[in-house]
């Protein structure tokens, strides 16, 4: 069964003539008789009952002619699709990114982007490091923002930029009125952190080790705008990358000078694995963002 010979179908069950279907068609009415013999032969039911010069669909025609014509539009449909998705202006890129990008870094990334190439769709998926990872390998996103990591021998991390890890601190801190502080200094203190098993948690330990004491967790969460309200809420001190959601008359940001905070950020894509060209473009600006 070919696809040529669906389209020949659906042509003379709407003109229920041989003749009339051939010549739009631009083909031999023996041609196509032919073709839906072949058809009703590959079926094993007829699907047509012939009155006179004229063609009549029957209970099997109909049936098989609404299957045919739902195929046929989801074919045009796809067809449609693959012909937006080759063009680099008006693909489509999914992009999974860490929760703590997503207050500065992320939406002025998108912005940037958007303005050059506004018939882009980009989907933005937020994860954790591993599920990034695992959605990439699956090819369910083409690109992810994240941080450094032991990945896999399959992706590619290509480093963007150091973000500086920030102590926030309610306003009626002791340490409130500092600019720069060690972090030993806030070592038996109440701290407002991320839950186990994120990526910030585990590097909020690390720093927090360097310093020579275990942080005590009193309150945990998944987003930097709940810590950073918890911490203007007087329920303890965090380790985050910088937040504008809050006024500073109720928290306040201090660099750490020892040890240094940070983390390395990047962005992965799975090695062998051609992006589309909206994709590619997507990823070219990213790269050129950062660099500049």
């Amino acid at each position: 069964m070919e696809w040529q010979q669906l389209e020949y179908f659906c042509q003379v069950a709407k003109t229920e003539h041989f003749r009339k279907a051939a010549n739009r068609l631009g083909i031999s009415q023996p041609a196509l008789s032919r073709s839906m013999a072949k058809l009703e032969e590959e079926l094993g039911v007829p699907l047509f009952d012939r009155v006179g010069r004229s063609v009549k669909l029957n209970a099997f025609g109909r049936v098989f002619l609404k299957r045919v014509e739902n195929a046929l539009n989801e074919i045009s449909v796809g067809v449609q699709e693959m012909e937006q998705l080759k063009n680099p202006d008006t693909g489509k890129v999914s992009v999974a990114f860490l929760r703590t990008l997503g207050v500065t870094v992320l939406p002025e990334l998108i912005h940037s982007f958007n303005r050059k190439y506004p018939r882009v769709e980009i989907q933005l998926i937020q994860s954790t490091i591993l599920r990034s990872v695992e959605l990439l390998k699956a090819r369910e996103v083409d690109l992810c923002l994240i941080s450094s990591y032991a990945f896999p021998p399959c992706i590619q991390w290509h480093p963007l930029m150091e973000q500086e890890l920030f102590l926030y601190v309610p306003a009626n801190h002791r340490l409130a009125a500092r600019d720069f502080v060690d972090l030993k200094e806030i070592g038996g203190e109440s701290f407002v952190g991320f839950r186990e098993g994120l990526e910030m948690r585990e590097r909020i330990n690390h720093f927090c080790r360097k310093a020579g004491f275990t942080p005590v967790m009193k309150f945990e969460g998944e987003d930097v705008s709940t810590l950073a309200g918890l911490v203007s809420a007087g329920l303890g001190v965090t380790l985050i990358p910088e937040y504008r959601g809050i006024s500073e008359s109720k928290i306040k940001k201090i660099s750490v000078r020892n040890p240094r905070c940070y983390r390395k950020i990047g962005l992965t894509w799975l090695k062998g694995n051609p992006l589309s060209p909206s994709a590619e473009r997507f990823r070219s600006h990213v790269i050129e963002w950062f660099a500049t």
